[in-house]
C-alpha cells in the first residue's frame, strides 16, 4: 500500500482514490455485473466466512454492489466507504436493509466486538501499509469472527500481466508474505469475467488500465470472456480461553 500511495501521490492517512469507481461509477457497475460470472468468489467466501445470521461489515463497499448478497441472509449489514458520492449511491441501493457510513478502514465507526464478518474486496487492504485497517478490523470483530480480504492475483494471466504492466513495482509475492506474517491463510480463486457485449468489455478495460495497457488488453481479448485470478486472505479472531 505504501507503493500505491507513492505512485498516486497520496498523503499518509488519506484515502487512496479508486479512479475507476470514483470517476466512472456507472461503468464500474457494469464491471461488477461481469465479474465472477460463475460465483467462484462467493462460493469460497461462503465456505471461509459464512454470513448467514451474522453481523457483517463491508469495508470499502463502494456503491454497495455486494451488500444485497449479504443482506439476504445476514442478521445485519454495515458498509463503510470514504467517497461521499458512493456512500449516497449505496444508501439508495440498500434503503433500510443496511447502514452505510462515510468512513475509512483505519477509523471504523463501529463499537468494539460488534461484527462477526469483516469483508473487503479489492479495497484498501493491498499489503504493507494496511496495518491500521487490520487493527481496526480486529477491534470490531467478536471473538471467533473472521476478516476476509479479496484482492486481485497479479500472478495470473492475462489480467495479472496487464496489472503489472501498469504497476511495475507491485510485488505479488511480498503482498502474500505480508498477509502470511499477519496470520492469514490464502486461497487462489480462478474466476471468469463475462461481458454482454464488446462495448461493455472495452469500457471496463479502459477504466481499469492506462490507455496503452487498455488498448493492448482490448486487442488481446477476441471474445467476451476474460480469465481473472483472485486471492482470498482469511484470518479468524481467537476466542477467549478460560484460565
Amino acid at each position: 500500500m505504501r507503493g500505491f500511495r507513492r505512485l498516486l501521490g497520496v498523503e499518509p492517512g488519506a484515502a487512496i482514490p479508486s479512479p475507476n469507481i470514483w470517476t466512472w461509477p456507472d461503468v464500474y457497475e457494469r464491471e461488477n455485473r461481469a465479474q465472477d460470472a460463475d460465483g467462484a468468489i462467493w462460493a469460497a467466501l461462503r465456505q471461509a466466512a459464512p454470513w448467514a445470521g451474522a453481523d457483517v461489515l463491508d469495508v470499502g463497499c463502494g456503491d454497495g454492489f455486494h451488500l444485497p448478497v449479504f443482506a439476504a441472509e445476514a442478521a445485519s449489514v454495515t458498509g463503510v466507504e470514504p467517497h461521499a458520492g458512493l456512500v449516497e449511491r449505496a444508501r439508495e441501493r440498500m434503503g433500510h436493509r443496511a447502514a452505510v457510513y462515510r468512513a475509512g478502514a483505519a477509523a471504523l465507526p463501529l463499537r468494539d466486538g460488534s461484527v462477526d464478518v469483516v469483508h473487503a474486496r479489492t479495497a484498501y487492504f493491498f499489503g504493507p501499509g494496511c496495518e491500521p485497517g487490520l487493527a481496526e478490523a480486529q477491534r470490531v470483530l467478536r471473538p471467533g469472527g473472521v476478516i476476509a480480504i479479496i484482492d486481485l492475483d497479479a500472478t495470473v494471466a492475462p489480467y495479472g500481466d496487464w496489472m503489472r504492466a501498469d504497476l511495475p513495482r507491485y510485488r505479488p509475492d511480498r503482498v502474500e508474505e505480508f498477509f502470511e506474517r499477519h496470520g492469514f491463510s490464502m486461497r487462489r480463486i480462478p474466476t471468469t469475467w463475462r461481458f454482454p457485449d464488446r462495448e461493455t468489455l472495452e469500457a471496463v478495460l479502459s477504466i481499469e488500465f492506462s490507455r496503452p495497457v487498455a488498448e493492448r488488453a482490448i486487442a488481446a481479448t477476441t471474445g467476451l470472456v476474460v480469465p481473472v485470478g483472485y486471492r482470498l486472505h482469511v484470518r479468524r479472531k481467537e476466542t477467549f480461553r478460560a484460565s
